[in-house]
């Protein structure tokens, strides 16, 4: 039985692979990305919200893309976490930016990006990355991500800046007071999912030119600071994969247009195209 799994910040989507059937089993758990959680929380993660239906002794591999998997050390602090789960399986962690250009782009050379809780993009040969402009995470870039407008919103949210009527709306959705937002981001864990959970605010809101505005700023910063340090990135289609590219592909297609790139493919979740990447091979 094999696993493969596309986690981001937030959210981890699996897919349950047995020898011998055709079917193919998806699943949710918690994103497990190790800047934010160590091996004993990621594990105690699994433990509790994988599936009771799984039989975790017949797993014998377990493919995980994975946030945050920057460096040999932090994908050993997930892959030490799912020996521990699932201990008679070959266990290999790689970034969910690989993903994310296997899903979108197969084994063709080509772009590829994530817009979802945080951002990241990429050169792909068909079988590796081969050039990154580093997105430095939510506290220094993330530009265009869901954590980079929750930013945004809720700077301007207090401030007393929000127009249109949008202040009372957003007091009426979330409740919360200038200690809560202050304390949920300095003092609880995982703040970028909390910022990153109020794009659906500006989604909810798409109606109102201020939404719309920060949406389009948000990409354009994107492009601006990352996706125009490409070598030659014009002669490339624009590929992106994650919630917030999506939800947003209108506006984010206009802004990839400007910039003189064709749009390519523009997918929420890149766990169906990538388990075909790994059957085909």
């Amino acid at each position: 039985m094999i696993l493969i799994a596309d986690g981001g910040s937030t959210k981890s989507s699996w897919c349950q692979l047995t020898e011998g059937s055709p079917d193919r089993v998806y699943f949710n758990t918690e994103g497990y990305n190790p800047d934010f959680m160590p091996t004993a929380a990621i594990a105690a993660s699994l433990d509790k919200n994988l599936p009771d239906t799984l039989p975790r002794p017949q797993v014998t591999e377990v493919h995980y893309y994975g946030a945050g998997i920057s460096s040999a050390k932090k994908a050993e602090q997930v892959a030490q976490a799912m020996r521990q789960i699932f201990p008679q399986a070959r266990v290999l962690v790689e970034h969910d930016l690989l993903a994310a250009a296997r899903a979108l782009l197969g084994r063709k050379p080509g772009f590829g990006a994530i817009l979802g809780t945080g951002t990241n993009s990429c050169l792909y040969d068909g079988q590796q990355i081969t050039y990154n402009v580093d997105s430095l995470g939510y506290f220094l870039g993330d530009e265009g991500s869901g954590s980079f407008i929750g930013k945004r919103l809720l700077r301007d949210y207090l401030r007393n800046l929000l127009p249109d009527g949008l202040q009372d709306t957003f007091r009426e959705t979330y409740n919360l007071t200038r200690d809560d937002i202050l304390d949920r981001l300095y003092n609880q864990p995982l703040p970028n999912r909390f910022l990153a959970s109020f794009a659906k605010f500006a989604y909810d809101n798409n109606n109102v030119s201020y939404c719309r505005e920060i949406v389009r700023e948000g990409f354009e910063t994107f492009f601006q600071n990352l996706v125009l340090h490409y070598p030659r990135y014009q002669e490339y289609t624009f590929n992106c994969v994650g919630s917030v590219g999506y939800n947003f592909r209108d506006a984010l297609a206009q802004v990839a247009r400007s910039h003189g790139m064709e749009v390519g493919k523009i997918i929420r979740s890149p766990i169906d195209d990538l388990v075909d990447y790994h059957v085909a091979g």
